[in-house]
């Protein structure tokens, strides 16, 4: 069965309805990844648009992020702040369950991007600097790596889809 023939069995003729697409349980594994479930996580965040030009971003907690340039962070500024949001989270749990003093932790994401539109993502490199008293190294790479590797959605989403790279520097307080 072929994708056009799949467009339409969903009811809808490619021509007129072209951004319609079926569910993924409808279109064969060839194609796409298996259905989403009912079992699945969701998660749901909103954006208001003002006439000031002010994207005002909200999740779920009412928290809210200003979007848009001078007075707020760019849409895709977003994209690295998200990883290093999660992966910081991780990694600092995972220390502070190894029993390491951390005192603080600053990340650094530099992005690469190509030059003309739509500036896809092509790299981003994260700088992690980690401070405290008798801070192992190796427990550090490793909590990076588990991060990486177990727990950060961000990473798992964004991995196949650009280059991800780190390095890590542990400085004593």
């Amino acid at each position: 069965m072929s994708l056009s023939q799949i467009f339409r069995i969903w009811g809808h003729g490619r021509r007129k309805y072209a951004s319609v697409s079926p569910p993924s349980c409808l279109i064969p594994s060839m194609f796409v990844k298996p259905c989403y479930t009912a079992d699945m996580a969701t998660k749901q965040v909103y954006l208001n648009w003002d006439p000031d030009q002010q994207f005002i971003l909200q999740d779920k907690d009412n928290y809210q992020i200003v979007m848009k340039k001078p007075k707020g962070v760019s849409a895709s500024d977003l994209l690295s702040m998200a990883l290093i949001g999660c992966a910081s989270h991780d990694i600092v749990e995972i220390l502070n369950k190894q029993k390491q003093d951390l005192r603080q932790l600053k990340v650094t994401a530099e992005s690469f991007q190509d030059d003309d539109p739509p500036w896809r993502f092509r790299k981003i490199h994260l700088h992690f600097q980690v401070t405290g008293k008798g801070i192992d190294p190796e427990k550090v790479r490793k909590a990076i790596q588990i991060s990486e590797e177990k727990y950060c959605s961000v990473y798992a989403t964004l991995k196949d889809a650009l280059e991800i790279t780190n390095d890590f520097e542990v400085a004593e307080e």
